[in-house]
């Protein structure tokens, strides 16, 4: 095959392993892209090119969105509840002869069948701010004051305290259960640099420490910026041997204060999250 032809057929070998995938909101949009993104990575060895499209919420603003699937043709999903915006767009898709689905329709549907019809459609309803907003919006600035061991004088107000070694997630886990409501603690353990001592006496919240193998933790802080962590030397901070002696003192230090220990190894942000959660409820 001649080097032309070779490109050329690379070209379209490449253009095979990606796919339109259309998101139609008449809100922020941000279920469709949980739900668009949960389903494409179940799909290995091809992407989601996405075209996100918020807040259409009238004829006018949808005409346009149409013509551009019909350019650029793949899946499309929405979530619109006015019900002509919605069978006008299933109409469309079928007209062009591309797939499409009303993400919330069968589940509202489910609803509907148990609970009775619904009091009125309403536009971005899961966004209404409410007692629950404000309670994840608190946690959040809570968690963002008290990452990395600042201010350990309020770890009694915390619902769950973090400790760890350096690079166990510690600060991620902690923003996504901040959007889940709860207030996070994030505590550095470092070799030589005693815990603060108010978490011997914490009763309200859950303590939980977080480890890794060795060879995670040295992959993911020769990928970090030395210089913004403190307690180390550049040397000492990726060795084997003594991220090893880290993690042994962090454990017998778990031990001794009688502190589940999760490893975040292979597990998600998610996961850990959800095997904190656990935690909490088996322990209170």
């Amino acid at each position: 095959m001649h080097s032309y032809q070779q490109g050329a057929k690379n070209i379209v070998d490449q253009q095979k392993n990606y796919f339109h995938l259309h998101l139609i909101s008449d809100s922020t949009g941000e279920t469709l892209i949980t739900v668009g993104r949960a389903a494409a990575a179940q799909f290995t060895g091809t992407r989601a090119l996405e075209h996100i499209y918020p807040l259409i919420r009238s004829a006018k603003q949808l005409e346009p969105v149409l013509d551009t699937i019909d350019g650029a043709p793949g899946i499309v999903l929405y979530t619109v509840v006015d019900p002509d915006l919605s069978q006008m767009i299933h109409d469309r898709c079928k007209q062009m002869n591309v797939p499409s689905v009303s993400v919330l329709e069968p589940v509202i549907g489910i609803f509907q069948s148990y609970l009775g019809p619904p009091s009125k459609h309403r536009v971005g309803a899961q966004h209404m701010l409410n007692a629950e907003y404000f309670r994840r919006m608190e946690a959040l600035n809570f968690t963002m004051e008290h990452d990395d061991g600042q201010l350990p004088a309020d770890i009694e107000d915390a619902d769950i305290v973090l400790v760890g070694i350096s690079r166990t997630s510690k600060t991620p886990t902690s923003i996504y259960l901040a959007n889940r409501g709860y207030k996070t603690v994030n505590i550095p353990i470092v070799y030589n640099v005693p815990l603060p001592s108010v978490l011997d006496v914490a009763k309200h919240p859950l303590i939980v420490g977080l480890v890794a193998t060795v060879e995670r933790i040295s992959q993911v802080r020769k990928n970090r910026v030395l210089g913004t962590t403190q307690g180390y030397s550049g040397d000492e901070y990726v060795d084997r041997v003594a991220i090893a002696e880290e993690l042994k003192h962090a454990r017998n230090l778990c031990a001794r204060q009688n502190w589940p220990i999760i490893d975040v190894s292979r597990r998600s942000i998610e996961e850990t999250a959800a095997a904190i959660l656990a935690l909490d409820v088996k322990t209170r």
